[in-house]
């Protein structure tokens, strides 16, 4: 049976170490070997793994550039950033015997590691470093002024659409975060059911569609991203000018 919060594995005083906190130290370990195994790979005649990483960076950063114009090389690191970590966080869960290793708990057993996504707590930080990502670069790019005017206005009706956008920047957190914990949490509350059930064959069918999905929620949050940095450093006055044209 898979838990709705993520379960405390060591306890420091107040503060407990969960499984979805170890996976998230694991996910980062996978990160940092990866980008030394690539360092080391590099060279002037690609082999097959540095030609499929040049191929989906390639793809991503066209994506991004298609988008945002200029402002890719900001906005880029973030969208490969998001999408890495997720990308390995949602598929931990489905690296065989990784979530079978834990503590004996009465008649359950209590994994080590956890998906980190299968944790609201983890996917509302990536939602608010998302967010707080966002306005920082809008304002960097567009200026205090330019970014303020999309919020404040002595108009009344440029205010109340500034009220909505505020609105609509807190409701961004919600159905980021919410968006990611409900795929992952309700893939394995799945694959821990059909795997009880059926401990051989059965759940590969399942498998191979968490591996997608977690695959397309990965994508997902990132190219959200790519789109609300887009949006946001973008000058409000030529937002405005684009509407006065049409």
């Amino acid at each position: 049976m898979v838990s709705f919060a993520a379960e405390p594995i060591i306890r420091l005083g107040f503060f407990n170490i969960t499984n979805s906190f170890l996976d998230t130290l694991l996910v980062d370990g996978m990160l940092i070997g990866l980008i030394l195994a690539v360092n080391k790979k590099i060279s002037l005649i690609p082999g097959l793994f540095q030609n499929f990483i040049e191929m989906v960076i390639e793809a991503l950063y066209t994506i991004t550039e298609s988008v945002s114009g200029e402002r890719a090389t900001r906005i880029f690191p973030y969208l490969m950033s998001f999408f890495l970590f997720i990308l390995l966080a949602n598929w931990s869960g489905l690296i065989p015997g990784v979530t079978a290793i834990g503590l004996k708990e009465g008649h359950e057993i209590v994994p080590f590691f956890r998906p980190a996504t299968s944790d609201l707590n983890t996917t509302l930080g990536l939602a608010l470093v998302s967010l707080v990502a966002t306005h920082i670069m809008s304002i960097q790019v567009t200026g205090l002024k330019d970014y303020l005017s999309r919020f404040i206005s002595l108009n009344p009706i440029n205010l109340y659409i500034g009220i909505l956008e505020l609105v609509g920047e807190v409701t961004k957190i919600v159905s980021l975060s919410f968006r990611l914990f409900g795929n992952i949490f309700a893939g394995e509350v799945v694959l821990g059911t059909v795997s009880t059930i059926f401990a051989v064959l059965f759940p590969l069918p399942f498998l191979m569609l968490e591996v997608i999905v977690g695959l397309v929620q990965a994508l997902v949050f990132s190219m959200l991203t790519m789109a609300f940095m887009a949006v946001l450093t973008t000058p409000h006055h030529h937002e405005e000018a684009k509407e006065v044209s049409k």
